[in-house]
Parts: structure tokens; sequence; C-alpha cells
């Protein structure tokens, strides 16, 4: 794994702007991977034995994404909206998994590490820089409830809606009376009031 300076720049680049959580997101993830022995977890060797539950929709859950590698689309991301301003590191190959929260003390302490600045904004990215682990985070060794279908790899397991037709993957479906529905269908989507638009038929280039 680069050293701090290096990730905080590359990710700071990658999430459009240097900010208090990408270096709390930065620090954290490095904290996690070496917790649960992952030395680099971008290398090849390593990027399929990580999966990381980031809590939050936050900056610092790029800086988490950057430094591990892990994406939505390899599911070795996942998104729990929590709204807390932690996550979980978990080995896939030894089943040793750690969270790990950003502490609200942090915040308070800024000032004691980083008296010589006034603006409180670029006052808190400086301290999380130099604040102690054990004052920036709390951790705590858990262990992790990973169904076959939250797995990275291929799709291993489809059912269809009974009710519109759509393939529903990895077990999302909801059963009701015996019938499988996607969420879409029930009362737990996102959006309401659907309208389908008939889309112009058109070349694609």
């Amino acid at each position: 794994m680069d050293n701090f300076n290096t990730l905080l720049d590359g990710s700071a680049n990658a999430h459009g702007h240097l900010c208090p959580g990408q270096v709390v997101g930065v620090r954290m993830a490095m904290l996690g991977c070496r917790m649960i022995e992952l030395s680099n977890p971008s290398a090849l060797n390593q990027i399929k034995k990580l999966i990381v539950y980031v809590e939050m929709d936050r900056c610092t859950a790029d800086a988490v994404s950057y430094v591990t590698g892990v994406k939505l689309g390899r599911r070795s991301l996942k998104f729990k909206d929590y709204g807390i301003m932690a996550a979980t590191f978990f080995n896939i190959e030894t089943k040793k998994a750690v969270r790990v929260l950003s502490t609200e003390e942090s915040r308070e302490l800024a000032s004691i590490y980083a008296p010589e600045i006034p603006d409180k904004y670029t006052q808190q990215t400086e301290a999380y820089k130099r604040m102690p682990e054990n004052v920036l985070f709390r951790a705590w060794n858990v262990s992790v409830r990973l169904d076959d279908s939250d797995m990275p790899g291929p799709t291993r397991y489809k059912t269809v809606c009974s009710h519109c037709g759509q393939v529903i993957r990895d077990r999302r479906e909801v059963i009701h009376n015996g019938r499988v529905f996607c969420k879409p269908c029930t009362d737990d989507a996102y959006f309401i009031n659907p309208r389908e638009i008939i889309l112009k038929q058109d070349v694609f280039s």
C-alpha cells in the first residue's frame, strides 16, 4: 500500500477536492486493512479477499473505496445507509472483520491538534492528519453475516417478478403470499407513480 500522503493526494483527485472526510476515509481504510492483515488490498493477489461495508454516502466513503479498490460493480463494496461515519473491513479468506468508526470527539479536538489554523474547515483537515488513531477512531472485532448471494463473482441466483416479469438477481426478491415480487412492485421502492416513457427508435453510436 502506498504511503498516506500519496493515497490522500490520489483520493482527493479522484473525489474532486480535499476535505476532512477524505483524510478520515484514507486513514480509516489504512487502519482497517492493516487490522485484517491486507497490506495492499488493490493488488491482484488481495483484491478478491476484501469486502468493505460503508455506513454513509459521504466523502469518507469515496476515500475508503479509493484506498481499498473495492467497487459496487465488483460487489466488494457494500453500502449500508446507517448515516454513521464507519466502515467494516472483511477478509473473506480469514473471516476476520473489523468495524472502524470515526469519533465525534475528534471534531471537538481539532483546535488542539491544529491550533495555528483559524479556519475551522482547514483546521479539521489538518488536525485529522495529525491525530493518533486512538483519538480519531474506535474499532471493534465483528462477525459479518455474509450470504452466498452477497459474494463477489457471477450471478448465482435469479428469480422473476410475478407482477411485472422483471428478472431479480441475488435473492433481492420479496415473497408475499407465496408469490415472487421485485421491490419496485411492492411498497419498498424508492420511487412512486412510475409512468413508462416510450423511447424513440434511434441508432446508437
